[in-house]
């Protein structure tokens, strides 16, 4: 896949990033460099190679997936501006 000039600019156009005409075709070939290296890394072998967390052997730690509710709604309540009801109260936007 190749990037031209008039794909560099919808690609800035679509990111919202403002390039000036004459800096595009530099653009341009920043993506094909990326582009590149990109293909020369879908040829590399990966066949049984284990994916990995980290470069040195470890596992994930692990914890019990338990539901708690904290109970201390009074105590966050207490930092609100404005609560009612046993919730935070804020304005409205939507006229």
């Amino acid at each position: 896949m190749s990037i031209d000039k008039d794909t560099a600019a919808k690609v800035a156009k679509l990111a919202r990033i403002k390039v000036e005409d004459d800096q595009l075709d530099a653009l341009a070939g920043e993506f094909n460099a990326v582009l590149g290296f990109i293909e020369q890394l879908n040829e590399v072998d990966v066949d049984g190679v284990e994916p990995m967390v980290s470069v040195t052997p470890m596992r994930l730690k692990r914890r019990v997936d338990e539901v708690t509710d904290g109970g201390m709604q009074d105590k966050i309540l207490k930092n609100a501006p404005d609560a009612r009801e046993g919730f935070f109260a804020v304005p409205k936007v939507v006229e």
